[in-house]
Formats: C-alpha cells, structure tokens, sequence
C-alpha cells in the first residue's frame, strides 16, 4: 500500500473508549528498534465494515482527538469480506516517517469519519539493548528494590489480565447492545408498517361508511326493500371494527414491548458506565506506578553520584599516600646514609656511636664550638681549644687527646644537616628534621 499526500479524515471532537474493541491489534511489540520499518498487525471483528478512507495513525499516549497524529497508513480494503483471511490485516510503516524520541505511542484504527474503532497497547521507539548503569547498593536494599519490583511485576500482571477481562467484557457488551439495536430496529419497522395498515385501513373504512352512508341516503326510499340488506351492512361493520379493535390492541402490546426494550437498553448503558469507571481507576493506578518507578530511577542516580564523589575522593588519598610513602621511603635511605657516614666519622675519630650521649641542640646554647644547625649535637663541645696559635681551629678527642681540625667537623656537620630536611611534596617546602610532626600536619593540610 503506497502512502499519499492527503489528509486523512479526522475530527476534533474528544473521543470516548466505546467503539475501540471493533478492530484488535495483535502481535504489538513493547519497543520498536528505531531506524527499521514496522508492520503493524489488526484484526477486524464481525461488527465492522471497513470501507475506502479508513487509516491507521501512530498517536502519543495522552491524545485526546484524531487530529492529533504523528503519522498514519491508508489501509487496504479486503476483496471478500466475509472470508477468514479478509478478518486479519496488515499495514507498513517506514522508518523515515516513524518518531526519533522514546515516548509512548500506540496503534489507532480510525474510520472515514474520523471515529476510533480500535487501539493499541502503548510501545515505544529505543533500542534493545540500553547500556548498564553501575549502582553500588547495600545487600538489603537489593533485596528491598527485588522484592518490591516482584511486586510491581505481579500486581501489573494482574491489571493487565483485568484489562484484558475488561475489554472482552466489553466487547460482549458492545456485541450485545449492537443485536438489541438492531431487533429494536426491526421492531420499529415492523411497529410503522403496522401503522401504516392500520392507517390506510382505517381510510378505506372511512370511505366505504361514507359510501355506505351515501348508499344508505340513496336508499332510504328502498328502506323495507333493502332493510335486509342494511342488516348485513352493518354485521360487515361490525366485524370490521373488531378487526380494527384487535390491531389496535396488537399496536399498544407492541409499543409495551418497546417500552420494555428501552428499559433494557438503559440498563445495559448503566453497566457499560460502570465498566468505564472502573476502567479509568485501573489505568489512575498504573499512572501512580509510573510515578513510583520514575522516583526509584531517581534515587538510583543519586546513589550513583555520590559513589561516584567517593570514588574521586579515594582516588585523591590513595595518590597522596603513595606520595607520602615515596617519600618516607626516601628519608629512610637517607638517614640509614646519615647512620653509615656518622658511623664512619665516629670510626674515623676513633669514637663509638653507642657510647656517646645524645645532646638535642637549643637556640640559647652559646660558645663558639657549639654548631646550631646538628642534629645530635657536637659531642666535643667541652673540648678546649689549643692555645697555641694557628690559622685554623684545633679540636681534641675527649679519649684519645688527639687534635683535629675544626672545618673538619663543621664540614660534616653541614652536610648531614642539610641532608636532613624534610621536603613537602606537594608545595616543595622545607622543614627540619626535628620538626616532623610540624612537616605530617603540614602535608595532611593538603588533603582537607
């Protein structure tokens, strides 16, 4: 079938669900691929006639008139309508014209008058497979969302199996009230032709008294003559308008008998309101299911987000440690080369490391022997220097009494000291070895 450029019949009237269960879709998909054609399968009931302006339109869910379609299909008229395969149709749609959004659309079968006959189940267009979302949930709450979507699942089912109960109800319904119409009808036709009869009948009847009348006036003369004539005139009369009186008695038994059709009628319209009722609170409580799932998604998300900013943030420590431990890792080597070049010095001056005694270095300590910037201090601060003269200071071993000079410790003071400084990896700023604790908050202020 081959699409045209006119436009369908439609009307803007807001449509009620009565006439939808003429024609049934079958075989509708719950999501389309976007980018191929989709075939649409329909099925038209006993109680429908198709005929040549007949369309199928693809509506977004919530349309309140035909004129509201996003795309539609002419349909085919089938050759014999009374044959089974005539019952079951098909139509085309092409990617081109179908939509690029993932909202809920459904099938319309709508007449040349623009009236509905038939609606779909709602789909969408989006593709089969979506891409896993990674949400990090505790054990219970997995447990919780499974439960309660068995839940959903479940009390779904059971909306969609009363829908279903519903809407062959209704098309009993609709089957039902259609023969009633038309047995009424049959009644009406009959009841007028009744009427008709008795109409012309009562005007022959009331030609032929006045006839009768006029024979009676034209014999008056002749009455004794004809008198037994006149007799059976009015026997003929008088069983005439018995006959009468029985049709009339026949059309009031008819028009009761009408009567009680209409009442029928009116109570079969009662139930059918019902059912609408009840109709619409089912699909109120899908509605507030939607609502459900859609908060859900939202505090899935959230969930998402915020293992997200915890992952970001373990990310940040875990790169900050590992510059810490590089860094611990790089004093420790340099102060194991401090103990191995204070051992050799100590060895060098003949001195044990064991046996001297640790001194901690303070600001007010004065003298011209005593070095600020040791770490354990000058062990030979209470030396005396030599009185002889010379151009460089000499320094005696406490034990031994043997002269050293004095750039000779200053040297190797200097060294160590400088080799001693902690460096901030992050801002490249310096601290003394003494001040370590100072050099930890330092670094940590970093991570805050």
């Amino acid at each position: 079938m081959e699409e045209t450029v006119e436009d369908p019949p439609t009307s803007a009237v807001l449509l009620d669900h009565c006439h939808f269960s003429q024609v049934i879709f079958n075989s509708v998909e719950k999501f389309y691929v976007p980018g191929g054609d989709v075939t649409c399968y329909y099925t038209l009931t006993q109680h429908f006639i198709p005929r040549r302006k007949d369309w199928i339109g693809i509506f977004r869910v919530g349309w309140k008139t035909t004129r509201e379609y996003y795309t539609f299909m002419w349909v085919a008229l089938p050759a014999d309508l009374r044959s089974e395969s005539a019952k079951q149709q098909e139509v085309q749609f092409k990617a081109y014209y179908l939509p690029k959004d993932d909202e809920y659309y459904q099938f319309c079968y709508v007449d040349q008058d623009g009236v509905v006959r038939g609606a779909s189940i709602p789909f969408q267009f989006r593709p089969e497979n979506e891409e896993d979302i990674l949400v990090v949930t505790t054990q219970g709450e997995v447990e919780e969302i499974e439960q309660h979507n068995k839940e959903l699942c479940k009390e779904n089912q059971e909306l969609k199996d009363s829908c279903v109960s519903l809407q062959k109800q209704n098309s009993d319904l609709q089957a039902e009230l259609h023969k009633k119409e038309e047995e009424l009808e049959t009644l009406k036709s009959t009841s007028k032709k009744s009427d008709q009869r008795a109409k012309a009948q009562k005007e022959r009847w009331e030609t032929e008294l006045l006839r009768l009348k006029e024979e009676n006036q034209k014999v008056s003369s002749e009455n004794e003559k004809m008198g037994v004539r006149v007799d059976q005139l009015q026997a003929q009369l008088s069983t005439q308008e018995k006959e009468m009186e029985k049709l009339v008695q026949g059309d009031e038994e008819k028009t009761e008998q009408l009567e009680l059709l209409k009442k029928e009628n009116s109570q079969l319209l009662l139930t059918l309101t019902h059912q609408r009722e009840q109709q619409k609170k089912l699909e109120q409580t899908v509605q507030e299911m939607k609502q459900e799932e859609t908060t859900a998604k939202k505090k899935q998300q959230e969930l998402t987000d915020e293992n997200a900013g915890l992952s970001k943030t373990l990310s940040e420590n875990k790169i900050i440690c590992n510059v810490l431990q590089r860094e611990k890792e790089r004093l420790e080597r340099e102060n194991d080369l401090l103990k191995r070049e204070n051992s050799r010095l100590l060895s060098y001056m003949g001195l044990d490391f064991d046996s001297l005694p640790y001194q901690a270095p303070t600001s007010d300590q004065g003298g011209a022997g005593q070095n600020p910037g040791l770490v354990f201090g000058n062990p030979y601060s209470g030396i005396q220097e030599s009185s002889a003269p010379s151009l460089l200071g000499v320094r005696r071993c406490p034990t031994c009494k043997s002269g050293f000079a004095d750039d000779l410790f200053d040297g190797a003071a200097e060294q160590r000291t400088q080799s001693l400084c902690l460096n901030c990896p992050i801002c490249d700023k310096t601290f003394p070895a003494k001040e370590k604790q100072i050099f930890e908050d330092h670094v940590f202020c970093h991570t805050l």
